[in-house]
């Protein structure tokens, strides 16, 4: 004996071989036993053999017409038998009720099952739209096939263009487009990017990255609506100083200044001026809702997408030739000792003498220019705005405060590494293509004005994060528990040490046009300057605030991603670099090793980092030669294969572990898709 029995949605056949009331034990055909719950057995035969029944019924199955079928089912619940004797003759065979059942599951839109091979019949209504979402579904699929045929042949078809980002890094993966893409990669064996590429819907590497960012990061664009910077009402008395600001040419947020006060009389005090923008604007007005939503400047070779509006940004930007509101630290050291004596915050106008430029000063204010007097520049030379000697003593101050920070940090700080700058020839800070000749240049970390504006910003975002936490007011702060590897810069509420800096607490408040984070401490600290001991009252963001934290959270976030969109930019750059100057190798030095993969290295004259092939065991610190591989746009992957050894130089192991620590723009790699063509196809569900 014999039984048709359904398992997991599955019909299958085999052997009795005992049965009981609720169970029966049965052999399938390829010997296993199986126990089958009494309710799941269909139907029990001794002829024909389960193989020939089973192919019978099939074939016969699919001649059943289901609208001639529907119209002989009974009007109550039936099973597959009574239709079978309706549909066939009142003497249908074994083979005839089996085909009946087959074709009874496989139409769920005119049969719902009612379970043990039982059904009722679907309404008129559902099986009109259960059959119209059946041919919407054959039309969809037409489509896809179509388009993926066109992908194939090299042509992309418009709505996988317009969703191109989409299907890559957030697809739908039940929409057509997606699945179009899915299918032609598995049938021509390419992947989805070259596919895309071969087929003209990625014909521009630069717009590639650019639209992909702007896709994941201002999906509603760049632009601003149209708003109007507030004036700042207070009455500010201005200040008796003529303060500079130093930044690159590119810089149109200038958010700080610095002056100097007292020379030659024994008590000398320091000036840090940072723009007000919060005197005008207040939490949750629009233009804050705004800085709210970018958080932060995105900063890239010859462009950038600001925090603020441009109007808004010149309004409080601390331009040369005003009187410019600013929040104002004033801080008096000894000038023979420069011990710190006291510190003082004010709300003012500050009138800005000049807007100082690195890029054209750093060859000018040189460490033996500052340091000696006689020492002077070739004829014709024009020296900076500010006077000689007080940036000589801001050279001198910022020396001594490093030293200080690096007692307490426990080691120098290294400049062991240049900034490069990166400039884009005839883009004038409009929208870079992509084929704009590049020029890098490079700017030592740690050159003399860059130091004074890296040491007086520090002063003033340490005193100011522990006046706030003096005075009960939270604020934004940037903490860092150790130097031990491993241990991170993390963000919050509460003024703990930095670390990596040297000082008991650090909050970001001399950036508020370019960093939301800033502009919310600088609302803080305004509250301090105007209320003291009761500012805590005052202050527009109070103690344990869930604000601050969705701030932080919101900014970690964004902050990240603009960071890496950079990094990807720079490396973009200089791998068009490479190409423009058809530089095929290179020196470098290895500065990561791991087992089992390659060694990472940094090219000595050029921002960039890459792996190391046919190197063997090198050690951290070698210096090589490398021959350059082919360079891939998109994923802006590039190797060097070793040439020869130029020096070992093994580094001490503290300088080892900061080589490490220091890999801030680390070798890009493969781009991650949020696309699996190898994932199991989602199987077909017929309309209910």
């Amino acid at each position: 004996m014999y039984a048709l029995f359904e398992e997991a949605g599955k019909f299958q056949t085999g052997r009795i071989l005992s049965e009981a009331d609720s169970s029966a034990q049965i052999e399938l055909e390829s010997g296993k036993r199986v126990k089958v719950k009494a309710a799941h057995l269909l139907l029990k035969f001794e002829k024909p053999s389960p193989a020939d029944l089973i192919r019978e019924a099939q074939a016969l199955s699919t001649t059943i017409e289901l609208d001639l079928a529907w119209e002989f089912a009974p009007e109550d619940e039936f099973g597959f038998a009574d239709l079978a004797r309706e549909y066939f003759s009142t003497q249908a065979t074994l083979t005839e009720q089996t085909a009946a059942l087959f074709r009874l599951y496989e139409a769920p839109h005119y049969f719902r099952r009612a379970g043990k091979g039982r059904f009722k019949k679907a309404s008129a209504e559902v099986i009109a739209q259960a059959l119209a979402g059946i041919e919407k579904k054959k039309q969809i699929q037409a489509l896809i096939e179509s388009w993926a045929a066109g992908l194939g042949e090299g042509i992309c078809p418009a709505p996988i263009q317009t969703q191109l980002y989409k299907i890559l890094f957030k697809p739908d993966k039940n929409a057509p487009e997606y699945k179009a893409v899915v299918e032609a990669a598995r049938a021509t064996q390419t992947p989805p990017l070259a596919l895309l590429q071969k087929a003209g819907a990625i014909n521009s590497a630069y717009q590639f990255h650019w639209q992909r960012f702007l896709f994941d990061n201002f999906p509603k664009g760049t632009g601003f609506p149209n708003l109007q910077a507030p004036a700042i009402a207070d009455a500010l008395p201005l200040a008796n100083v003529q303060a500079y600001s130093i930044d690159d040419s590119q810089t149109t947020e200038i958010d700080d200044a610095l002056s100097v006060q007292g020379l030659g009389t024994g008590t000398v005090t320091l000036g840090i001026h940072i723009a007000a923008p919060a005197l005008a604007l207040k939490p949750g007005d629009a233009i804050d809702q705004l800085g709210r939503q970018r958080l932060s400047t995105v900063y890239m070779p010859g462009y950038k997408i600001t925090m603020l509006p441009d109007d808004v940004v010149q309004t409080y930007t601390l331009q040369e030739g005003r009187n410019c509101p600013a929040v104002s630290l004033y801080a008096t050291f000894d000038e023979a000792t420069l011990a710190l004596q006291n510190t003082e915050t004010r709300v003012e106008l500050v009138p800005i003498a000049a807007n100082l430029r690195h890029d054209q000063l750093d060859a000018i204010v040189t460490e033996a220019w500052l340091k000696d007097e006689s020492f002077t520049h070739t004829a014709g030379t024009v020296e900076p705005a500010m006077p000689r000697v007080q940036l000589a003593f801001m050279f001198r101050l910022a020396q001594h405060l490093k030293a200080q920070r690096e007692v307490v940090r426990g080691k120098p700080e290294n400049f062991n590494r240049p900034d490069y700058n990166f400039r884009l020839v005839g883009n004038d800070g409009q929208e870079p293509q992509g084929n704009e000749q590049v020029h890098i240049s490079i700017r030592q970390r740690g050159a003399p004005l860059d130091l004074m504006v890296a040491e007086a910003m520090i002063l003033a975002n340490s005193t100011w994060g522990n006046w706030m936490a003096e005075l009960g007011v939270p604020g934004i702060y940037r903490s860092q528990a150790s130097l031990l590897p491993g241990v991170k810069v993390r963000m919050g509420t509460k003024a703990l040490p930095h670390a990596g800096i040297g000082v008991p607490s650090y909050a970001w408040s001399t950036s508020p046009l370019r960093r939301y984070t800033d502009l919310v401490n600088q609302w803080q600290i305004i509250a301090c300057a105007k209320h003291g001991s009761t500012a805590a009252l005052a202050a527009p963001f109070k103690p344990k605030d869930a604000e601050l934290f969705s701030i932080i959270s919101a900014f970690d976030g964004a902050y990240g991603a603009y960071n890496a969109y950079q990094n990807g930019m720079e490396r973009f750059w200089t791998l068009q670099y490479l190409k423009q100057h058809n530089i095929t190798e290179l020196s470098a030095t290895v500065f990561k090793v791991f087992p089992g993969q390659p060694p990472m290295a940094r090219a000595d004259d050029l921002p960039l980092v890459l792996p190391v092939f046919g190197a063997g065991d090198l050690q951290r610190g070698t210096h090589v030669q490398l021959r350059l591989s082919e360079i891939d746009d998109i994923t802006l992957d590039i190797s060097g294969q070793l040439l020869h050894v130029l020096e070992v130089d093994a580094p001490s192991s503290a300088e080892a572990t900061e080589m490490i620590e220091d890999d801030d723009d680390s070798a890009a790699g493969p781009i991650s898709l949020a696309m699996d063509v190898n994932e199991a196809q989602a199987p077909e569900v017929n309309a209910a």
